[in-house]
């Protein structure tokens, strides 16, 4: 059999988005009899959905047999990327929920926008398939609590897109944090600084595009007109859909400050920032944000901006563990120790190996063989978690106050914050019951 090593991919070719057509690849999956496939269906594939299937069509025994999509013009694209790269044509879906009838699918990828990861997760376990759910795992604390609750009754493999997780010399510096190190540790941070970014100008709102099926892009979300700012990436920037860098860089950082610090919920946040880069771009969601939470034995701040990348420690983006022995930062391209007074060794930048990404959805497959899930590194509890912090962080924002969170209750101290809780679902679509 080939074996991995042969199917290595440069990070060029992983930022162009496109899989790689390797004879050896194409070859090993003819050799892998029908009943070692594991065959996949992607729903969402413009973006990260569709890295998350070059990911796992790196590995012989997965086929993918079905991509969904609300936009026919990403579906061609990314059948035209399949063909070209020796794959068979897929049956193309632009309802998720017909592609969820097709019986001979185990498993789904979802990497729609935010606003849909909730229904579809729970439809698809529903179905009967195991999941692999980007992150964030939803847009609000009620939907986050319904994935869960839904993923332990069907007992469904579900790993969640939080690949750091995999990523080896994250999981050194944690081996090396919870040594005991650093000493007590007083104070965490995370940050992203998003110097490649700049203003959204804003657009007049247009016709909705040939080939995209609006209504079905909009779910559950408010009706709103077409307009291409909310569509495609950008998304991101405007609360009905996402929860901007907070829930989109911010969960993949803050995520390490939980593991590294064994936390999980916070007892108060609170939240300062606003449109300072680009006041008046078409932007919802904060350029400037930093949130200050309080784990009552240390605290952790989040700050992120647009258009600056000069971060902490000289670094874009990052998480920093500052003790009273020394402080460790860590970002994905390495990690170092930064010594206080000498009273630990400093420790150089060890630096990345491997592809956390391969990682991650080789051990989704892994736990789908062995029908496990004690052993996913991003399981729904880890992205419960970290969702549950950024979605607090943006209620605090969004409220103006310091919030103060009962986790026996799930609830706010604050009505207003209350609010946010649970979101209102629109156009015949319902909040699942679990």
């Amino acid at each position: 059999m080939t074996t991995r090593r042969d199917f290595i991919r440069t990070s060029s070719a992983a930022a162009a988005g496109s899989i790689l057509s390797l004879d050896a690849l194409a070859s090993a999956r003819k050799n892998v009899s029908p009943s070692d496939k594991i065959r996949v269906g992607a729903i969402g594939v413009n973006g990260q959905g569709f890295s998350d299937l070059e990911s796992l069509l790196l590995n012989p025994e997965v086929d993918c047999i079905a991509l969904c999509d609300v936009d026919r013009n990403v579906l061609n694209w990314r059948t035209d990327q399949l063909i070209k790269a020796k794959h068979p044509k897929p049956k193309l879906y632009v309802d998720y929920r017909r592609m969820l009838e097709n019986k001979d699918i185990d498993a789904v990828i979802i990497g729609t926008p935010d606003h849909w990861h909730c229904l579809i997760l729970v439809n698809s376990l529903e179905a009967g398939k195991h999941a692999y759910v980007e992150k964030p795992i939803a847009n609000s604390i009620a939907e986050i609590n319904i994935m869960q609750n839904a993923v332990k009754k069907h007992k469904k493999i579900v790993q969640v897109g939080q690949w750091q997780r995999s990523q080896p010399h994250f999981v050194d510096a944690i081996k090396y944090l919870q040594g005991g190190n650093l000493g007590r540790i007083r104070t965490c941070k995370a940050w992203s600084y998003v110097d490649w970014k700049t203003a959204v100008p804003k657009v007049a709102d247009t016709p909705v595009p040939e080939g995209v099926d609006y209504d079905m892009w909009l779910g559950p979300a408010p009706k709103r007109p077409f307009n291409k700012n909310r569509f495609h990436y950008t998304f991101r920037w405007y609360w009905d859909y996402a929860g901007g860098l907070m829930t989109d860089w911010g969960v993949h950082l803050i995520d390490y400050i939980l593991y590294g610090m064994n936390k999980s919920v916070p007892e108060s946040v609170m939240a300062i920032g606003g449109k300072y880069a680009f006041p008046d771009d078409a932007m919802e969601t904060p350029d400037t944000m930093t949130a200050v939470y309080d784990f009552k034995d240390f605290t952790m701040i989040w700050e992120h901006t647009i258009g600056i990348g000069n971060g902490n420690y000289g670094r874009a983006h990052g998480m920093s563990y500052i003790g009273e022995n020394g402080t460790l930062v860590l970002d994905r391209n390495g990690w170092q120790v930064i010594p206080e007074k000498q009273r630990i060794p400093a420790l150089p930048v060890q630096k990345n190996i491997g592809i956390g990404l391969d990682l991650h959805t080789k051990n989704f497959l892994d736990c789908m063989k062995n029908n496990t899930s004690d052993k996913l590194t991003a399981s729904i509890d880890i992205g419960r978690k970290v969702a549950l912090v950024a979605n607090m962080g943006n209620i605090a924002f969004r409220t103006g106050e310091k919030v103060v969170w009962d986790n026996n209750k799930q609830q706010f101290s604050s009505a207003a914050a209350n609010k946010y809780i649970v979101p209102e679902y629109h156009n015949g679509w319902e909040l699942p019951k679990y």
